[in-house]
């Protein structure tokens, strides 16, 4: 535990600390925002879509060189 010797000192722990919680909340709402983002609708539609895809290429192409 630490001891404080001043006001100064616990005010500017206070500061810290209050500046350490806003960072973390700043980063929540940017997680939050950022996995809205990737499981939007369309987001998740376009990778859905997009992986498809690329199997049925893929399997395509096996099939041309086994055939």
């Amino acid at each position: 535990m630490k001891v404080y010797t001043s006001f100064e000192e616990i005010d500017k722990d206070l500061k810290v600390l209050k500046l350490q919680k806003d960072i973390a909340k700043e980063e929540i709402r940017l997680n939050y925002n950022g996995l809205k983002d990737d499981l939007g609708f369309l987001n998740v539609v376009g990778r859905t879509t997009s992986y498809i895809l690329r199997r049925a290429l893929a399997l395509k192409i096996v099939r041309k060189f086994f055939s």
